[in-house]
C-alpha cells in the first residue's frame, strides 16, 4: 500500500512541476480589460458566450498545452454544456469519430480509418478527455478532397457532386468573404504557389464556410451549448474567416476568440501591437521546442 501512496505522490508532484514549468512560457492578455489575465477569466467570460475560438499555431507546444487546459477548465465549469469542435477532423469522418468516442471501435481502428493529422499526438489528450467524459466532438472541416477540387477547378466544380457528397459540405454556393480577410490571404500567399489563382482563396473559404456551418448546425439542434472550436489562427484572427462566416449564419451568437502564437517580444510584449487580433491574446515563448 505504501508504494501506491508514494507513486501517487510522485505523479502529483511531477504533474504540478510540469504545469509550473510551462506557466513561465506564456502570457494571456485580455484586450478589452487591457490586462494580463489567467485562464479563469476566459472561462468566466464564457458564461455569456456561445462559441470560443482557439486560434492556434499548429506546432506550438505551449499553445497545445493551453488548448487542452482551457478545454478541461470549460468542462469543469460548465459540464455537459461544453462541446469540442475541431478543424482537424472532417465531416465525412464524424461517424468514425463518434464510434471511437462511444467505445464501438478501439484506437487502433480509429487511427487506421480516420485521416488523422500527422501531429495528432498534439490533439489526442483532448480527444481522450472527451471520450472519458462523454463530451461530443464536432468533426467540423470540409473534406480535403473537395477543398482540393475547388483549388484545381473552382467553386462551380462542387455543383457536379452527388447529393450524398454535398451532405458533407455547407450549402452551395458558399460565401467567400471579400474585404479584409481576402486582402490578408492574398498578402500572405502573394509569393507562394498559386498566389494569384482565385481558386486557392475559394478553397480556403470552403474550409471556413464548412467549419462555420458545422458549428451552426450543431447549435441549431442543441440549444444552450457552448462550443470550444480549435483551429489554425488565420481562420479566426480578428474574428474573420470561420468566425465571420459563423456570425453571418447567426447574428445572435456571442463569439469570443483567442489568438495564440509565439513571439520574440514574449518577455516584454507591447500588447497594443497585438490587440486587434482577438478578445484574448496568448503569447508563447518562441524558444520552446516545436511539436513538429
Amino acid at each position: 500500500m505504501r508504494w501506491i501512496t508514494t507513486l501517487a505522490a510522485f505523479i502529483f508532484s511531477w504533474s504540478s512541476y510540469a504545469q509550473d514549468s510551462m506557466n513561465a512560457h506564456y502570457k494571456i492578455y485580455d484586450t478589452h480589460a487591457k490586462q494580463v489575465i489567467t485562464i479563469d477569466k476566459i472561462v468566466a467570460d464564457m458564461a455569456d458566450a456561445d462559441v470560443l475560438f482557439f486560434g492556434e499555431e499548429h506546432n506550438d507546444s505551449a499553445g497545445h498545452y493551453l488548448e487542452n487546459k482551457i478545454f478541461h477548465a470549460l468542462h469543469s465549469q460548465y459540464g455537459d454544456q461544453v462541446i469540442l469542435s475541431m478543424e482537424m477532423f472532417e465531416t465525412d469522418n464524424q461517424l468514425v469519430l463518434n464510434e471511437y468516442l462511444g467505445g464501438t471501435i478501439d484506437e487502433a481502428r480509429f487511427s487506421r480509418d480516420l485521416r488523422l493529422w500527422s501531429n495528432y499526438k498534439d490533439y489526442r489528450p483532448m480527444i481522450e478527455y472527451a471520450k472519458q467524459n462523454k463530451i461530443p466532438v464536432i468533426a467540423a472541416n470540409s473534406p480535403r478532397r473537395y477543398v482540393n477540387l475547388v483549388s484545381r477547378r473552382g467553386m462551380k466544380s462542387l455543383d457536379s457532386l452527388s447529393k450524398d457528397a454535398k451532405k458533407f459540405l455547407p450549402p452551395l454556393p458558399y460565401d467567400t468573404l471579400p474585404g479584409r480577410y481576402r486582402e490578408k490571404f492574398v498578402e500572405i500567399m502573394k509569393d507562394g504557389p498559386g498566389g494569384n489563382n482565385p481558386n486557392v482563396y475559394y478553397s480556403q473559404s470552403l474550409w471556413d464556410a464548412g467549419m462555420s456551418y458545422s458549428i451552426y448546425s450543431f447549435l441549431k439542434k442543441n440549444k444552450h451549448k457552448k462550443v470550444f472550436h480549435c483551429v489554425g489562427g488565420f481562420h479566426c484572427e480578428e474574428k474573420l474567416g470561420t468566425a465571420a462566416q459563423l456570425q453571418m449564419r447567426n447574428k445572435k451568437l456571442k463569439i469570443l476568440n483567442i489568438a495564440s502564437f509565439s513571439d520574440a517580444s514574449f518577455n516584454n510584449p507591447d500588447w497594443e501591437k497585438f490587440s486587434y487580433r482577438g478578445d484574448y491574446i496568448i503569447l508563447t515563448n518562441p524558444d520552446l521546442k516545436k511539436t513538429f
